[in-house]
């Protein structure tokens, strides 16, 4: 979908085609909206694919009076019964015309931007356009890893009532997201100090300070990334000991009863067998053996019970 915007009168509002100092927003766009920009605009063709590439890791240059920013941004996504977060590249393309943003799915950022919620946006103000942006994107960082640390305390309690797969996978899935953040962030962290240097882009005095802040909130989402993974790492590992001791206390339970019922069956063997004559002690009293295993299962019982078998 292609969408014009500018700033009329203070605030966002949509346009019908280009326009100096707008910004185009392309959320995953057809074949013929992407040739349109690149005529429109003179862009370089591999811009726009490096923009849509999933793969593309954060990074920025420029070519020809055009500049090329990449950045992830956060994504949440339901799948059955739980939400899965990832990360997906946001294509910001600086002309000296316009700003055009480019994504290959929905973004809630850019939805903030377009329905006017952001306030003091201007369009002609590229600079700080672009870093607006990606202040509302570090803010979007902070509030998933807020999320995810609720739905990682809530998976920690279910796992203290019952250990089950079904938990297990949930953190899995949990700290996978987690790595996600954190790569993407440390990219996006190198990008934006290649912009305090200005060769990519024009930072005037103003901006700096809000590039500061962009900064300082990405290196926030970072550490809290790396402090819930860190934690969620120690969490996994003391599970997986419980899940090892509790194996091995059903062990020792199970072949203590293994043990235990062999010794009537032992005892059963000797007197069954066909020697002849009075060769076991007692064999003429049927209920001998009988007797014999059961005084034998309480001493073995006893037995195990000293050395912690049975508990």
């Amino acid at each position: 979908m292609l969408s014009y915007y500018k700033t009329v009168d203070g605030r966002i509002t949509r346009i019908d085609s280009r326009q100096k100092d707008c910004w185009v927003n392309l959320v995953t766009p057809t074949e013929e909206e992407l040739n349109q920009i690149m005529e429109d605009f003179s862009i370089d063709p591999s811009f726009i694919r490096s923009a849509l590439d999933e793969e593309e890791i954060s990074r920025i240059e420029s070519e020809d009076g055009i500049t090329l920013i990449i950045v992830d941004f956060p994504v949440a996504e339901k799948q059955e019964n739980t939400i899965l977060y990832s990360t997906l590249p946001l294509g910001i393309i600086v002309t000296p015309d316009a700003v055009i943003t480019l994504s290959g799915k929905e973004n809630l950022v850019l939805n903030e931007f377009a329905d006017g919620l952001v306030k003091n946006v201007n369009t002609h103000m590229k600079t700080r356009f672009i870093l607006q942006l990606l202040l509302r994107i570090a803010g979007r960082y902070l509030a998933y890893l807020k999320q995810i640390d609720k739905i990682s305390g809530f998976v920690e309690k279910q796992l203290h009532k019952s250990l089950r797969n079904k938990e297990i996978i949930q953190l899995m899935d949990i700290g996978k997201s987690l790595v996600y953040f954190s790569t993407s962030l440390k990219a996006t962290e190198v990008t934006l100090q290649k912009m305090q240097s200005g060769r990519y882009i024009r930072m005037y005095e103003e901006d700096m300070d809000l590039l500061d802040d962009v900064l300082i909130e990405i290196r926030q989402a970072d550490d809290m990334a790396n402090i819930y993974s860190s934690i969620l790492n120690g969490t996994m590992d003391a599970f997986a000991s419980i899940i090892s001791n509790n194996l091995n206390v059903v062990m020792k339970i199970l072949t203590s009863l293994t043990i235990l019922m062999a010794i009537p069956t032992v005892v059963s063997s000797f007197y069954g067998m066909n020697i002849g004559g009075n060769g076991m002690p007692f064999a003429q009293f049927w209920w001998f053996p009988i007797l014999l295993s059961a005084l034998l299962v309480v001493l073995g019982a006893y037995i195990l019970d000293k050395f912690n078998m049975l508990k």
